[in-house]
């Protein structure tokens, strides 16, 4: 199978979870700079899980220029990367309307991990198909950031039940992270 059908579930799919957190804003009741502040936590969690779900759209777009063709194990990694993200929006809702309470933050930080873990499992799955020597392979390198981040996600669960904010502080570190355009995968591809 070629890597468009899968490109283009995947698109669909990631454009109706932003769809549906967009959809869960709440609109402020007044007409007033206090009826914007009553929104406000639930805005400042959209944010910052639209600025995940671009991140994510945008390196699964780079991930697969790498992939010449698609097995059976792609299309379940991907479909796991795909189920992980589709939770964000729920997480997102109830951190906006509780923020800085441990449970929703840590919630929040494992359903943000959990597409950490799917994406590296569908890169592992793409270069045991492509081969250990596949344009992936060499783009991935030692991958820093990508094996940095679950710790990132770890600590903050942890420190939720402490600190909440700083939880918070941690996710926007790890997205701040991701938000630098990843080149790797663009220098290894061949100039066409």
């Amino acid at each position: 199978m070629g890597k468009e059908r899968l490109a283009a579930f995947s698109d669909g799919v990631i454009a109706i979870i932003i769809t549906i957190m967009v959809l869960e804003l709440k609109v402020p009741h007044g007409a007033d700079w206090s009826a914007i502040a009553s929104v406000a936590p639930n805005f400042a969690s959209y944010v910052l899980s639209f600025i995940y779900l671009a991140i994510y759209w945008n390196n699964h777009h780079h991930l697969l220029h790498t992939v010449t063709r698609v097995d059976g194990v792609i299309l379940w990694a991907n479909s796991n990367l795909l189920f992980w993200l589709s939770l964000i929006p729920v997480s997102t809702a109830w951190l906006g309307e509780h923020l800085l309470l441990p449970v929703p933050t840590a919630v929040y930080g494992i359903v943000l991990l959990m597409p950490a873990i799917a994406y590296y499992l569908l890169q592992l799955a793409i270069i045991h198909r492509q081969g250990k020597h596949s344009v992936l392979a060499r783009a991935l390198g030692r991958d820093i950031k990508g094996k940095v981040s679950p710790f990132l996600y770890l600590a903050a669960i942890g420190l939720a039940f402490v600190a909440a904010w700083a939880s918070l502080a941690i996710y926007a570190l790890v997205a701040a992270m991701w938000l630098v355009p990843d080149r790797r995968i663009e220098k290894t591809l061949p100039e066409t």
